[in-house]
């Protein structure tokens, strides 16, 4: 299948652009600057021209202002919506004009809000907050391509790569014998390791699913049982007394309230009804794969 890709340098789209090619998938990569090789294709974060997607079977759109990248200010989160409903809007009247058949749209789990200790799937409510708000306008964007492609959204939760995202930021920490819980520890985290959330994505180019999906392991875990299994990843103590919530706050702001003392506890029953197979259903293996990529 030919597959375009945005947001292909990012953290998830570099793992993901080779991996597709590994499988035989001719994959386009968009990119912002002038197009410079023969992969290659231009577009400028807020117009995709249909004739760039014209010739795909599908469009992975990744693209987007990180959430956790920088302090929450009003013109910051103003940026992160921005980034997603106009990006993604581009890339959605893009397919629908093209007749292009299939778009996967990332998302994420902030969708559900704080879900506490409720075991949820697809069929879960929306939560409340700034992360609710930003994938439901997200998500929403895709709305102009629904009545010719098949769309996803891809719901992804805590993707562990000892190379990029969350992990990357914590493993200094740990590596120190620093970590510990953050707040009460008792928060829910739902992961899923690099390897599994590229292979997902691969799997729904061609399953018979639409609407949102949860990329998400099976197994999800509390902010406690996590810092337990990254300290035994690297072989280092952890501290039992968790990061005092004010201390968390004082230092990411309100980013703190909904991006680390709030959680989900969420299942993959998309994934799993469509037959996928994850590599990776424990924490402590994902992180060891994921650290064993660093």
């Amino acid at each position: 299948m030919k597959v375009g890709v945005t947001g292909a340098s990012g953290f998830l789209g570099s793992a993901l652009v080779p991996a597709l090619r590994a499988e035989g998938h001719d994959v386009v990569r968009f990119v912002r600057r002038p197009a410079g090789a023969i992969d290659e294709r231009h577009w400028d974060g807020a117009y995709l021209p249909p004739d760039a997607v014209a010739d795909l079977g599908a469009v992975v759109h990744l693209a987007g202002a990180g959430v956790g990248d920088r302090r929450w200010t009003q013109s910051y989160k103003r940026a992160v919506i921005d980034s997603r409903v106009k990006g993604t809007t581009a890339v959605a009247t893009a397919v629908a004009l093209a007749g292009t058949p299939v778009l996967l749209s990332a998302s994420a789990i902030g969708w559900y809000g704080d879900t506490g200790d409720t075991l949820t799937d697809e069929t879960g409510p929306r939560g409340k907050g700034f992360l609710a708000e930003v994938c439901d306008a997200w998500e929403s964007a895709t709305a102009g391509a629904d009545p010719t492609a098949r769309v996803v959204h891809l719901r992804s939760g805590i993707v562990l790569a000892g190379k990029g995202g969350a992990l990357r930021k914590q493993l200094p920490l740990f590596r120190a014998g620093l970590g510990a819980p953050l707040g009460s520890g008792r928060q829910w985290q739902s992961w899923i390791s690099l390897q599994d959330e590229v292979a997902a994505i691969s799997h729904l180019l061609t399953a018979d699913v639409a609407g949102p999906v949860n990329l998400v392991a099976p197994a999800p875990v509390t902010n406690r049982e996590f810092t337990k299994a990254l300290g035994k990843a690297v072989h280092r103590p952890t501290w039992p007394v968790g990061v005092p919530g004010f201390a968390l706050k004082l230092a990411l702001g309100q980013f703190a309230q909904e991006g680390v003392l709030t959680g989900q506890r969420l299942a993959p029953a998309v994934l799993d009804r469509s037959g996928f197979t994850f590599a990776h259903r424990e924490v402590l293996s994902a992180l060891q794969a994921g650290l064993a990529q660093h």
